[in-house]
């Protein structure tokens, strides 16, 4: 009985530690709190985007990863890609901006 005991001890401290393991965020993997934020910050880019007289009738794709926006699509003047990467940039908890616009 004894022995029982401590190895049902053992096999439930190995399931918490490979819960723990599991669910930690990695360099590869974002946890879910990290992609929560990121889906914040894509929502209130996007929004402020789509808010602006100048920009909302150019398709712009915005993507975040870690706190990094990237930007993508096309807009018609040079002063659209600098405007939206301002925009973008303006958001609290963006670390940067990858301004991958291109002016057709």
């Amino acid at each position: 009985m004894k022995k029982r005991n401590i190895f049902m001890s053992y096999l439930v401290m190995l399931i918490l530690i490979a819960t723990f393991v599991a669910c930690a965020s990695t360099p590869r993997q974002e946890s879910t709190g990290d992609y929560v934020d990121d889906s914040v910050i894509t929502t209130k880019v996007k929004s402020l985007l789509a808010g602006d007289d100048f920009l909302r009738s150019f398709e712009i794709s915005v993507e975040t990863r870690k706190g990094v926006v990237q930007l993508s699509g096309w807009v018609s003047t040079k002063d659209a890609v600098n405007k939206a990467g301002q925009i973008a940039g303006s958001v609290g908890g963006v670390k940067s901006v990858k301004n991958n616009l291109t002016v057709k």
